[in-house]
């Protein structure tokens, strides 16, 4: 199968510097294992970001401009048959890259494995920051002029499923808890492991779908091993349950059709911890789609 990578460096969805620079970072890194196609889309260097902690909009409008010459880039590879890597960037470019996918499948799941739900709107939203409001997007539950540019299919909710929060606002609570959305936190992972529950999200993700997209917030990984994020958030998954995850995602690769990697922030990292995670993860996931692609020709 063809891949392609998208680098979305933005980080106008959260009021830390940095994750705009993650990926020409890894891009680069990939450069000697990596030869198929990409496109790279910086956010304009001459953008102010509002910090003003009344603006609960904060950069909106950029976001969506931003996110629409990103979903028209993944949209037409899609249409072309690739496999798509997008690489953020904060967690507000999975609006783009989920919903082309959705424009073509028609009927996908998504499984967002992050500490946070994301799944804020503009109402409830306590800082403004558009990168926690992204799912809720994606679903259709409010915050649709972050999508205006998408006239397919949103992700229906009962085909959403949150791995690994363990930060959620207290108003946010209440949408996750009326939107029908699945979520497994950090502590289900603890008892139950974390391939029964990865197991179960690709159940319910991938029931009467045509495929999955995969978003995956490096903030999933607890900040002693993976520091390099914008948001850290204690308590998180290890590095071994973190390549975990992503082998069990190989395992379902049938299943996917699309993969984020997101929220990687080079100024916030030590010693590269965090970018030699987000490299494993990526090689592993383009290495088993171009493998597949082989695998499948082979059939023929």
């Amino acid at each position: 199968m063809k891949t392609f990578i998208a680098g979305a460096g933005s980080d106008l969805g959260v009021h830390i510097d940095g994750a705009h620079l993650g990926p020409v970072q890894l891009m680069n890194d990939l450069k000697g294992f990596y030869k198929g196609e990409s496109f790279s889309l910086v956010q304009d260097e001459n953008i102010i970001k509002s910090r003003n902690l009344s603006d609960l909009r904060k950069n909106d409008y950029e976001i969506d401009k931003f996110n629409t010459k990103l979903y028209q880039a993944i949209l037409e590879k899609v249409k072309d048959g690739y496999f798509p890597i997008t690489i953020g960037g904060d967690h507000s470019i999975a609006v783009a890259s989920a919903l082309a996918s959705a424009k073509v499948h028609e009927n996908i799941g998504i499984i967002w494995f992050d500490a946070h739900t994301d799944y804020n709107t503009f109402d409830t939203t306590v800082t403004g920051n558009i990168h926690g409001l992204p799912l809720a997007a994606i679903t259709g539950y409010k915050n649709g002029e972050l999508r205006y540019f998408h006239d397919g299919n949103i992700i229906q909710p009962s085909k959403a499923v949150v791995v690994g929060a363990r930060s959620i606002d207290d108003w946010e609570k209440d949408n996750v808890k009326y939107s029908g959305i699945t979520v497994f936190t950090t502590e289900d992972i603890k008892e139950k492991g974390v391939e029964a529950v990865v197991e179960e999200a690709f159940r319910i993700a991938g029931e009467k779908t045509k495929g999955i997209h995969i978003s995956y917030d490096l903030d999933l990984l607890d900040p002693e091993v993976a520091p390099g994020v914008s948001v850290p958030e204690f308590d998180g998954i290890s590095e071994e349950e973190a390549m975990k995850i992503n082998e069990l995602i190989m395992k379902h690769l049938d299943q996917v059709v699309s993969y984020d990697l997101v929220e990687f922030n080079p100024l916030r990292d030590q010693d590269r911890k965090t970018e030699q995670i987000a490299i494993n993860l990526l090689a592993q996931i383009i290495r088993a789609v171009e493998n597949k692609g082989k695998f499948q020709k082979k059939q023929y």
